[in-house]
């Protein structure tokens, strides 16, 4: 969670004095181990130090090689280190310190831009050329680590965060309407545009070069569609998973000090705090010690999973650390927007500062479960596999568990849909969805924003920005070569939402002194959905399939055999009542290039509606969030 900035000008006149400084001060909360600049002529590099491996103790930034040719400033750690050194050091790469900043940077003397092939793990870097007059960046394979930038064809201004670019006098401070669209529409379609017209963020697994003539962004990574794993039986699937897991848990547990683990109780969090253990009983986690964490919602009926963490305690024999939420009133949000200049996030995503008040004074690094819900649950889209593969016998296998599972009737229709339906020709799928539009046009608004009847609480503009990027982002879909299952992963992987929300917990943890990493979006583990079979992850009624048993052993039975999910609408609620007079006054009133005042009181109306519809409520709180974030609406939110 350290943070980078930088100003490079390419009509080579020098940097004001000051401004990079600015710039890292804005986020001074990602470097409490120190904030170090260089600036030569047009070009200021900064960086804020958090140090969250023993190897990093050894790292300074900006770091230059011995002829100064060549500059980094980095935010991250290698997942593979240990690999990469040995790759280095069979090349007769001279390593001057373990540190992984050095690591890269020798990467990049050795392979130059090809260096991504060779580096793993979460990162977000800049290394100034001077030989070449070139800035390469490049973020990590799922985003991980955020990288926002600005370019104006005369110089690249960039940060970790959004604050310390605007903080430059050359950004244009204008909101970005477009985006905005998106967010009070719910409806996700842009992955590199943010809140703010003009300034971007690198997405997820490219690379961009800038130089006097302009910039060059690339893809350098994505899922290999055409890799089969070579088994043939689940027992060779399950041995393979756990092998991989354990190996992700590992490495993503590289730490200076002891290591938290968020044990909410559910499956996938359970399983990394449990395969920590292991690790740690068998002298291989490369931290010194591992703690459990779980936030207590004792009270709320639908977000109370005390039960589920205390098992694993139990299980484990060890003490699951318990902290109440944070639950905040809407002025906290207001103040965080205005200090962050950005999105300041949903209730349910700020609980976790509770979770970091008690880990900050031991522990510096955290793991969490996220992407395992993305990469893990399963479909009904093993009939369309089975169908274009030949599979009958599989085939007949998967409707004989889902009749005993769902009845008769609902095994057939998923046999059809997701099946017959499936395996023909794209073409004739839409003109089916197309059809089923018509049909069913006038029915009602349905249980989410996009079934409602044209966005009504939007205005026309904003309509017309939320119907170009629906069609924009449909080409782009219609244009993908792949399989079914193949597109509902990269949807998940690929989806605008997520880059948001990653953001936003990268924020809130820098904020609270951690660095959160999440093992199950380890690059390894995303190929390995890619590469097995989907009703490997969907069972009958048994999603994870396989995490539940591979992994069975090592988790309780309560845990292991769950099938609810905590919910947190409870959260959400008790904060949105506090700011929905506000809502349909001056904010719909300040915000009517926006919204228009009678579709803000129907959204309330629907939600109620003896919560027949929980949809509207993250369109009130993304108003509430937008309205805040962009301008001089933030004295509303007191």
């Amino acid at each position: 969670m350290s943070g980078i900035a930088g100003i490079i000008r390419f009509d080579g006149g020098p940097v004001e004095p000051g401004q990079i400084e600015k710039m890292t001060g804005a986020m001074s909360y990602r470097g409490p181990d120190g904030i170090n600049h260089r600036v030569v002529g047009p070009v200021a590099l900064g960086q804020c130090m958090f140090r969250t491996t023993s190897e990093s103790l050894e790292e300074t930034q900006p770091l230059t090689n011995e002829e100064e040719s060549l500059v980094l400033v980095m935010d991250g750690w290698l997942s593979n280190w240990k690999e990469l050194r040995a790759e280095l050091l069979a090349k007769s790469v001279r390593l001057r310190t373990r540190a992984d900043a050095e690591l890269v940077l020798r990467a990049y003397e050795a392979w130059g831009a090809d260096s991504l092939a060779h580096i793993e793990g979460d990162f977000a870097f800049v290394i100034w050329d001077a030989r070449r007059g070139e800035a390469f960046c490049a973020r990590d394979r799922l985003g991980n680590k955020p990288f926002f930038y600005h370019w104006n064809e005369k110089q690249l201004i960039f940060a970790s965060e959004l604050t310390p670019v605007l903080e430059h006098p050359s950004t244009p401070e204008t909101p970005n309407e477009g985006m905005i669209a998106e967010f009070l529409a719910s409806q996700w379609f842009t992955r590199d545009e943010t809140l703010w017209a003009g300034i971007f963020r690198l997405v997820a697994a490219h690379k961009m070069s800038a130089t006097g003539r302009g910039l060059k962004i690339e893809r350098y990574w994505s899922p290999d569609l055409s890799e089969a794993l070579p088994f043939r039986r689940d027992e060779e699937y399950f041995e393979h998973y756990r092998e991989l897991f354990a190996d992700c848990v590992r490495r993503a547990s590289r730490s200076q000090s002891p290591v938290a683990y968020e044990v909410s109780g559910g499956l996938d969090s359970s399983a990394i705090f449990c395969m920590a253990e292991k690790l740690r009983h068998d002298g291989r986690l490369p931290a010194p010690g591992a703690d459990g964490y779980t936030l207590d919602f004792t009270g709320d009926q639908g977000a109370d999973e005390m039960h589920y963490a205390r098992s694993v305690g139990r299980h484990l024999g060890r003490t699951i650390h318990e902290a109440p939420p944070f639950m905040p009133p809407a002025a906290w949000y207001a103040d965080h927007a205005s200090v962050c200049r950005d999105f300041p996030g949903f209730p349910n995503g700020a609980m976790v500062i509770g979770l970091d008040q008690q880990m900050a004074p031991k522990h510096r690094v955290a793991l969490n479960g996220l992407g395992g819900d993305e990469f893990l649950d399963g479909s009904r889209l093993y009939y369309v596999e089975h169908l274009l593969q030949g599979q009958w016998r599989q085939l007949y296998q998967a409707l004989r568990r889902d009749i005993d599972a769902s009845g008769r009737r609902q095994a057939v229709d998923w046999l059809v849909r997701c099946g017959i339906v499936g395996a023909l020709p794209r073409p004739v799928q839409q003109g089916l969805r197309k059809t089923k539009q018509i049909l069913t046009a006038g029915r009602g608004r349905g249980d989410n924003p996009s079934d409602s009847q044209s966005l009504y609480w939007l205005t026309a503009e904003m309509r017309r920005h939320v119907a170009e990027r629906r069609q924009r982002s449909e080409l782009h879909s219609r244009q993908l070569r792949c399989t079914a299952v193949h597109r509902g992963l990269l949807k998940s992987l690929n989806y605008p939402f997520s880059d948001h929300a990653m953001e936003l917990t990268d924020r809130v943890s820098s904020m609270g002194q951690i660095e959160r990493r999440a093992p199950m979006r380890d690059h390894r583990f995303v190929q390995f959905a890619f590469s097995t079979p989907e009703q490997l992850r969907l069972r009958g009624n048994v999603s994870k399939f396989i995490h539940r048993q591979a992994l069975r052993d090592l988790l309780p039975d309560s845990v292991r055999e769950r099938t609810d999910k905590a919910e947190f609408s409870l959260v959400f609620w008790n904060q949105l009542c506090e700011i929905i007079p506000k809502l349909s006054g001056p904010i719909a009133r300040e915000r009517r290039q926006w919204v228009t005042a009678a579709g803000v009181d129907t959204l309330y109306r629907e939600l109620s509606r003896e919560g027949e519809h929980f949809w509207p409520a993250w369109i009130l709180w993304s108003l509430y969030g937008c309205h805040i974030s962009v301008g001089s609406g933030t004295r509303f939110g007191r």
